[in-house]
């Protein structure tokens, strides 16, 4: 997939945008991405998916949680 075929997404963008203002834990943004574009959990999930495998983002674990965060590179 190439990067404009990612960002042409107005979802994954917004998930971008959100990241932008710091690490993020992928339920919160499920509530916010959620609510905005009356998307389920699932979906936000799908498209943090692309995100990372994508290298726009990076997750970590901590205890249960995945926090997300915009991939330095």
């Amino acid at each position: 997939m190439h990067a404009l075929d990612v960002l042409g997404d107005p979802v994954r963008r917004r998930i971008l945008e959100v990241l932008a203002h710091g690490e993020q834990a992928a339920g919160t943004l499920a509530d916010v991405i959620g609510t905005e574009f009356g998307i389920s959990q699932p979906a936000v999930s799908q498209h943090l998916r692309v995100l990372r495998e994508q290298g726009f983002t990076r997750v970590r674990a901590d205890g249960a949680r995945r926090l997300y965060a915009v991939a330095p590179t």
